[in-house]
């Protein structure tokens, strides 16, 4: 890899299993930033950059959601950056007047004061009446009584032009008081968020196109003691501008049979998974298809010490017995992002680790 070209590198934080850096409102944004300059190419997925009415726009950040993740690093997607997409926004029908409002003017915002392709907007045809709950392992989850509504909505919206697709849809207020409580005071799990990657999964897996949640809630009181990561959700009455702007330059996803059928298509530009260069991804959270898919093809990973309530780290994967790392494996063990950067901008300039690394071992034959 020449060092003045980028350096696609995947970066990994799992929604709705609490991570400290990345489980709350876009607080894995600076860290995102930080590695995104180390590699001039970072591909993430909605939840570490959305931080409600706070955003970041960063043209070597490439906003991809999970699902469609996963299927990059299995090999069957390529990305194709893009400077602009068309948001159709798909409003749940089950909002309430005064909320459904308040989000038509978060759009309109967004046309006049950031200068968004947005439309066109739609709603259900019938309420998706959604339930939150958790998983045994404390992980976040959630349901839809039907799935119908909201992919015949989707439909509808890529028909009308939409190459990009913004949910808006009606949580409700009953979530636990005590893990609301724990998850604003910065020691719980997002309560919504495993419920919203369902939903993105599901409109991506139908449609292939980019699509991102934005939940509706009605308003809390104030928290005084709020824990500053959290804060972005707390500024306003939505949490839908920063998924308006992280679609409005989603790459496109292009299918590898779609590809290999046909030569009209413009070739140049795509990302593969045979492009990247690292994969970064918390020490507790590894047993993601994405991970999985990254080790299997050998591709150098980044485990960075990010706590969570997941327990799948080196050991059960079979990768590290103690303090020993399979040698046939190019696994990099980091404290944090920081240090994730630095071992980024190592493997960029073709710098051996272990040459950094003191005391350096000796050379033996074997």
């Amino acid at each position: 890899m020449n060092p003045s070209t980028p350096f696609p590198t995947l970066l990994l934080i799992p929604t709705g299993i609490g991570c400290e850096v990345g489980g709350f409102a876009g607080d894995a944004i600076p860290s995102a930033r930080l590695l995104a300059a180390a590699s001039d190419c970072l591909i993430t997925h909605p939840n570490v950059m959305n931080g409600a009415s706070l955003y970041w726009n960063d043209k070597r950040i490439q906003y991809v959601e999970g699902f469609s993740i996963d299927r990059f690093a299995c090999g069957d997607l390529l990305l194709r950056p893009s400077i602009s997409q068309k948001v159709g926004v798909l409003i749940d029908a089950g909002l309430e007047p005064e909320i459904r409002q308040r989000h038509l003017q978060v759009i309109d915002g967004c046309r006049a004061t950031l200068g968004l392709d947005i439309g066109p907007v739609t709603l259900t045809e019938t309420p998706l009446e959604i339930s939150t709950t958790t998983s045994m392992s404390g992980a976040s989850w959630g349901e839809l009584t039907s799935l119908d509504p909201l992919l015949k909505a989707g439909e509808r919206l890529k028909e009308e032009g939409a190459t990009a697709i913004a949910v808006v849809t009606r949580f409700p207020d009953d979530i636990k008081p005590k893990g609301l409580d724990a998850y604003r005071q910065g020691k719980g799990v997002d309560l919504m968020s495993g419920c919203e990657a369902v939903i993105s999964h599901v409109l991506v897996h139908h449609l292939c196109i980019p699509c991102a949640h934005a939940p509706a809630l009605a308003a809390v009181e104030m928290e005084p003691c709020l824990d500053p990561r959290v804060a972005g959700e707390e500024l306003g009455h939505t949490f839908l501008p920063c998924v308006l702007v992280g679609l409005s330059r989603a790459p496109d996803l292009v299918k590898l049979d779609v590809l290999k059928q046909t030569t009209l298509l413009d070739h140049s530009g795509l990302i593969s998974i045979e492009q990247l260069g690292a994969a970064i991804a918390p020490q507790c959270a590894l047993g993601g298809e994405a991970v999985l898919g990254c080790i299997e093809r050998g591709i150098p990973l980044i485990v960075v010490s990010n706590p969570g309530i997941s327990k799948v780290d080196l050991e059960a994967l079979g990768l590290r017995v103690g303090d020993k790392i399979n040698r046939s494996m190019s696994v990099f063990i980091a404290s944090n992002y920081l240090e994730a950067a630095g071992l980024l901008l190592a493997l960029r300039e073709g710098i051996s680790i272990s040459s950094l690394n003191r005391p350096i071992e000796r050379v033996s034959l074997t």
